[in-house]
């Protein structure tokens, strides 16, 4: 059994009006000093593949879960059992 932890966030060259929000927000708190917020989303998916793990999360994220239009991901797999 695997877990994978795949983050996705907008590509760097997509505005990111939420992530905007919240550096607006950090400065008007008081956090000067940050340059760039992206939001993003992130996914748990334990998966029970003993072979080629990565390769079905590949397809589960280019067919699902990241819209490769405007987002970009990684993933990290960890064996759980």
């Amino acid at each position: 059994m695997w877990l994978a932890e795949i983050f996705v966030s907008p590509k760097k060259t997509v505005l990111d009006p939420q992530g905007e929000v919240i550096k607006k927000t950090l400065g008007s708190l008081g956090y000067k000093n940050i340059e760039d917020v992206k939001q993003g989303k992130y996914f748990q998916v334990v998966i029970n593949s003993p072979k080629k793990p990565a390769e079905t999360i590949k397809k589960i994220c280019q067919q699902l879960l990241v819209n490769q239009i405007i987002e970009d991901y990684t993933f990290k797999l960890e064996k759980i059992r």
